[in-house]
C-alpha cells in the first residue's frame, strides 16, 4: 500500500475509534500499568529461584490473598532444576504466559536468587509492549523489572516478592503505589526508641544534600553491574538511581559501583538513593575501606543529592519504588516523592 494511502486510513480509522487505544502513558512518556485492584488475579511466578519446600509456597499463596487477590501460579512455579524452579525456557515461558493471559492482571515474582539473567533475553517484549501490566519483585528481580522498563517503557516495581513478609509498613506502600495509583512519597517508617535516648533504626544519612527530579532506575547492586553493557542495562540519563545489597564483601561493592562508574552510567545522574547495605562487610586481608568511604569516592565527586539508609532491600520493611516513574528525591529529608502515580 502506498504510503500516504496508509497513512490516511489509520488517521480515519483513529478518528472513528477502530484503532485500539494506547496504552496510557506516564508523564515520562514511559507507559503505565493498570492499577490493581481488590478481587484482581495476580500470576505467580519464579524466573529467579526454587522453592525447596511446599509451605513457603503456600505462605505467599495466602499473604497474596490476603491483600485481596486471586493467585494463578505458573506452571512451573514449583518446578525444580538445579536452584532454578525448572529450566530457563520452562521459567520465561511462565513470565510470558502471564502477560499473554488476559485473566491476568498483574504479575509477581514468589522469590528472589540468581536466575533472571539466564532469561532477561527469552522474554517477549513485544508481548510485554501490547499487554502492559504490574510487574514485580526486587533482590534478582531486578534483573528484569529493568530490562522490561528499557526495553518497552512500562513502568515495573522495585516491590516485596510474594514471600516476602507482609507487614503493616510494606503493604501500605504497595497499596499506595500499585493499587491506589498514589503520587506518594516514599520514606522510612518511623521507629521511636522504646528506652533509649535516640533512634537506632531506620536513620538516613545525608551524603550530599539538595533535591534532584528524574527517573527512578535502579535496584540490587550487583544483579544491576552484571546487566552492564548489554541492552537490559537501564538508561541512566537524567536519573535517580537507587541502589541495595547484601551478603557482599565491600571490595565487591567497590568493584561493582566502578563498574558503573566506568560504563560512564553515574556521570549521568541527577541523584542517588542508598537503601540497606545488609551485611557488606570487610573480606579477608589487609584491610579494608568502609562503606561510608567507598560511597564518598564514588558519588561525592558526581555533584548531585545522595542519601542513604532508605527502606529499600533485604529488610523486613520494604518500599514499593516504581522503576522507570519521575520522581523527586530529597538528600536532606531522605525522601522520594512521585511526580505522577505510577498505575493508570
Amino acid at each position: 500500500m502506498h504510503a500516504s494511502r496508509r497513512q490516511l486510513l489509520q488517521f480515519s480509522a483513529a478518528a472513528t475509534g477502530l484503532l485500539a487505544a494506547a496504552p496510557p502513558a506516564h508523564a515520562s512518556g514511559a507507559v503505565l500499568a493498570p492499577r490493581l485492584r481488590p478481587g484482581d488475579k495476580l500470576g505467580l511466578v519464579s524466573p529467579a529461584n526454587a522453592t525447596f519446600e511446599r509451605e513457603p509456597l503456600k505462605i505467599a499463596i495466602e499473604s497474596l490473598q490476603a491483600l485481596g487477590f486471586k493467585v494463578k501460579p505458573g506452571t512451573h512455579v514449583a518446578a525444580r532444576r538445579g536452584p532454578f524452579a525448572g529450566t530457563d525456557a520452562q521459567r520465561a515461558a511462565d513470565v510470558n504466559a502471564m502477560f499473554a493471559d488476559d485473566s491476568v492482571a498483574g504479575i509477581l515474582a514468589l522469590t528472589g536468587g540468581s536466575g533472571c539473567n539466564r532469561i532477561v533475553d527469552k522474554l517477549d517484549y513485544d508481548l510485554i509492549r501490547r499487554k502492559p501490566k504490574f510487574f514485580g519483585g526486587f533482590s534478582d528481580l531486578t534483573s528484569l523489572v529493568n530490562a522490561i522498563h528499557r526495553q518497552t517503557g512500562l513502568v515495573t516495581f522495585h516491590s516485596p516478592v510474594a514471600g516476602s513478609e507482609w507487614n503493616d509498613y510494606s503493604v501500605q506502600s504497595f497499596r499506595s503505589v500499585a493499587m491506589n495509583a498514589e503520587a506518594a512519597v516514599l520514606r522510612n517508617p518511623v521507629v521511636k526508641p522504646a528506652d533509649d535516648l535516640v533512634a537506632r533504626e531506620e536513620r538516613i544519612a545525608t551524603i550530599r544534600p539538595g533535591r534532584a527530579q528524574g527517573r527512578l532506575v535502579g535496584g540490587n547492586l550487583t544483579v544491576l553491574a552484571s546487566l552492564a553493557g548489554t541492552p537490559y542495562f537501564p538508561d541512566c540519563r537524567g536519573a535517580i538511581l537507587f541502589l541495595e545489597d547484601i551478603n557482599e564483601y565491600i571490595y565487591r561493592i567497590d568493584r561493582c559501583l566502578s563498574t558503573l562508574r566506568l560504563t560512564g552510567a553515574l556521570g549521568q545522574l541527577t541523584g542517588v538513593v542508598l537503601g540497606r547495605f545488609t551485611k557488606c562487610e570487610p573480606g579477608d586481608g589487609y584491610g579494608s575501606l568502609t562503606l561510608d568511604e567507598v560511597f564518598d569516592d564514588y558519588f561525592l565527586p558526581l555533584g548531585v543529592p545522595v542519601f542513604r539508609g532508605a527502606a529499600i532491600g533485604h529488610i523486613r520493611r520494604k518500599l514499593t519504588v516504581p522503576v522507570g516513574a519521575v520522581a523527586e528525591m530529597d538528600g536532606d529529608a531522605g525522601t522520594i516523592r512521585l511526580l505522577a502515580p505510577a498505575v493508570a
